[in-house]
């Protein structure tokens, strides 16, 4: 299998993404989450946050519309009738509250080929709207070979 590494260290336009109250709160629930700061505004602003925090996972949320135009990019070239999700690694900074406007940009970090199959590494950086980092993802993704 021919990888082409030409698209490695390619970067893709800024996607913003308002975080709502309500967003959180179906995420919360739809992967079971039970605690209250993410759940309930009021146990929220009793902790000291202005609204309902975010789950940490909630970065594939406001990260994911950012990530989107990497992976359908013919430069990059995947084929998706042979991807296979090869992993996912973040790293935190300050928490991502209800009301915060989180611009994501996306970076091509690597493109390798291995044992017959096309390796993918993107890394997303995701700021809140006060230009803190509240988190950076790694996106490994593996297109076996035919």
């Amino acid at each position: 299998m021919a990888v082409n590494a030409d698209a490695v260290g390619k970067t893709y336009p800024p996607v913003l993404y308002a975080v709502g109250r309500e967003k959180i709160k179906e995420f919360a629930l739809a992967t079971g989450e039970t605690e209250p700061l993410y759940l309930d505004h009021e146990a929220a602003r009793a902790a000291g946050y202005r609204d309902v925090v975010a789950p940490p996972m909630f970065a594939v949320v406001y990260s994911g519309a950012a990530v989107s135009p990497v992976m359908f990019d013919p430069e990059v070239g995947i084929d998706f009738a042979l991807l296979v999700h090869g992993g996912q690694e973040f790293t935190w900074g300050p928490l991502v509250v209800a009301g915060d406007e989180i611009e994501t940009t996306v970076l091509v970090k690597a493109i390798s080929e291995r044992g017959g199959n096309a390796f993918y590494v993107f890394e997303s950086v995701s700021t809140n709207q006060d230009g803190h980092t509240v988190c950076v993802g790694t996106w490994s993704n593996v297109v076996r070979g035919a």
